[in-house]
């Protein structure tokens, strides 16, 4: 089956009423594209912020008649409707056109990460199955491959793990692949502890071995020899003085998801931290450092 697509390229002022005008003409969908190469690298918790110039695509099903449907829009619209081009979208199974384009990846010189539909290219490495589902982490974002490879340079042999912001669960799980003894994830998502719980169970983890909690549901006190989080720079200065308080002394932390220019004003909330090492892929950074005694 083919759909029709009809790409509009508007500000933010008139996006509201452009989405509503054309969700009453019966588009299918709605999605949103920066039109000026603006970067949103760092929304506030909670927030989907858009860009001031933005390319909208409404899909519609391919029987629909273009003209009619454009002046319902615009009659809705109260105006002449932007700047809009008229397209045929050919189906594909676009699961399997990502499943395609997602292939193993090796992080430092044992791990890698393999999609649970590909076979390891190295049997005898350390491979991570991982479907990431609806959770952040596949390995593919700078931030991820740089804390993998921190993992896989570090010793992990009977350490204890919290990973903060744990997703996928791909952090806590390759620290357990590496030697640690036992892992906790934290997240605030839900769908990221179901997630996390079946990546566990899809490389062999036993339960025991790994536990996922809500924030609010961490147990208090707890310590652990290594500590990751892989979030964004401003929850991690805001949590700077819980994230530390994970760590015990001569623990070895590893924080990602800032950018370059950040890193200052994050090295400076992390107090108790001797910070020993700097990664950089493109505009990201990962900070590898021990806990003060």
């Amino acid at each position: 089956m083919s759909w029709i697509q009809i790409r509009f390229t508007s500000n933010l002022d008139s996006q509201q009423a452009l989405e509503e005008a054309l969700m009453g003409g019966g588009a299918l969908s709605l999605t949103y594209q920066d039109a000026a190469d603006q970067p949103i690298l760092e929304p506030g918790l909670y927030q989907t912020p858009l860009w001031d110039q933005l390319v909208l695509t409404a899909l519609f099903e391919a029987d629909v008649d273009v003209k009619q449907t454009l002046a319902l829009c615009q009659q809705l619209y109260g105006e002449a409707l932007p700047p809009h081009k008229v397209e045929i979208l050919e189906d594909k199974d676009w699961v399997r056109e990502w499943m395609d384009s997602y292939q193993p990846m090796q992080m430092g010189k044992r791990l890698w990460i393999c999609p649970s539909w590909c076979a390891p290219p190295d049997p005898q490495a350390v491979n991570l199955l991982l479907d990431p589902g609806l959770a952040f982490g596949t390995g593919t974002h700078p931030t991820t491959a740089m804390c993998l490879q921190q993992l896989d340079a570090i010793d992990c042999n009977d350490k204890t793990v919290i990973d903060y912001g744990c997703g996928s669960g791909i952090l806590a799980i390759a620290a357990l692949l590496l030697g640690a003894q036992s892992a906790v994830g934290v997240d605030i998502d839900p769908q990221a502890i179901s997630a996390t719980a079946d990546n566990a169970e899809r490389n062999r983890i036993e339960k025991a071995r790994l536990a996922v909690y809500l924030p609010q549901d961490m147990p208090e006190n707890m310590q652990a020899d290594i500590v990751l989080a892989n979030i964004l720079a401003g929850p991690l200065v805001e949590l700077a003085t819980p994230i530390m308080a994970m760590l015990k002394p001569g623990g070895q932390l590893v924080l990602s998801g800032l950018l370059v220019e950040q890193k200052e004003n994050l090295i400076a909330a992390y107090t108790d931290i001797e910070f020993t090492q700097a990664h950089q892929q493109e505009q990201w950074l990962c900070l590898y450092g021990i806990k003060k005694h």
